[in-house]
């Protein structure tokens, strides 16, 4: 009976999280148990269901970057284009390497709410460390191969740990680099959406090609209509998001994550 709107709250949470750096994985990992606890879903949903609707709202934000996509496009000639382009490619091969390594060792993201409720409250003290570190120095808008390598690495730890937010990780170490907020943020965004499209159409591929014979069906209905609304939501909240940082630190995101780990671990020990 409340199949329909636990997929609607999934996908919301989903277009929310996915690119905000409180972490999408540890976020609907939290909103599944609270929906099983309330009986409106009967088990969690399945990997493919939460790697298809993390594609769409992948997907939503590529209308954000015009500029960038224009460039990449009609102005590949250009070095800077170029420059970025590779540095990109770069970034995401390291990852793409990592990831190849971890899935060879059959590595799976524990599904406990105790490793996301640590990630989150000691991830959030690192947000405001860091922006503490930064305050008051200048900062670059060139990426530099230092950045390059720490958003592709930065992306494997949020991978092994959930709850850690591949956006947070990367925009995180970005920061410590030298680079400003706007200039971080974009970066690790653009990175991310090739990463997540690849690493989402592979598992995509698995999970079609050899499903899992003990797994239920795939309402595919369900899986449209939360894929939608991610999107949707994803596209609006990635835009709040760059004009954002343009004038704001992310000191909001650490104490938030602060409380809800707090708040997750005093519920864990009861």
């Amino acid at each position: 009976m409340h199949d329909w709107l636990a997929v609607l709250i999934l996908g919301i949470v989903e277009g929310i999280t996915e690119f905000l750096p409180v972490s999408s994985t540890g976020h609907l990992l939290i909103t599944e148990h609270l929906l099983i606890a309330a009986h409106w879903m009967a088990t969690g949903k399945s990997d493919l269901f939460n790697i298809v609707i993390q594609c769409g709202a992948v997907i939503a934000v590529l209308p954000l970057f015009p500029q960038r996509l224009y460039k990449f496009v009609f102005e590949l000639g250009d070095k800077q284009t170029q420059n970025y382009l590779i540095k990109i490619i770069v970034a995401f091969l390291i990852t793409c390497a990592g990831g190849y390594v971890l899935d060879k060792h059959k590595f799976k993201l524990p599904e406990e709410l105790a490793p996301v409720a640590w990630a989150l409250l000691l991830g959030g003290g690192v947000f405001l460390a860091v922006e503490w570190f930064v305050r008051g120095k200048k900062p670059a808008s060139e990426i530099t191969w230092a950045v390059v390598v720490a958003v592709g690495v930065g992306q494997l730890i949020a991978a092994v740990f959930p709850g850690s937010s591949r956006s947070g990780t990367t925009i995180m170490l970005s920061l410590l680099l030298g680079m400003g907020r706007p200039a971080a943020t974009e970066f690790s965004f653009l990175v991310g959406i090739p990463t997540m499209l690849a690493a989402g159409g592979l598992k995509i591929f698995k999970g079609l090609h050899h499903p899992d014979p003990l797994a239920p069906k795939e309402d595919w209905g369900m899986v449209i209509l939360a894929t939608v609304v991610a999107s949707i939501v994803s596209f609006i909240a990635v835009k709040w998001l760059l004009r954002y940082v343009q004038s704001h630190t992310f000191n909001a995101f650490g104490w938030y994550r602060i409380v809800l780990g707090i708040i997750m671990l005093a519920f864990l020990m009861h």
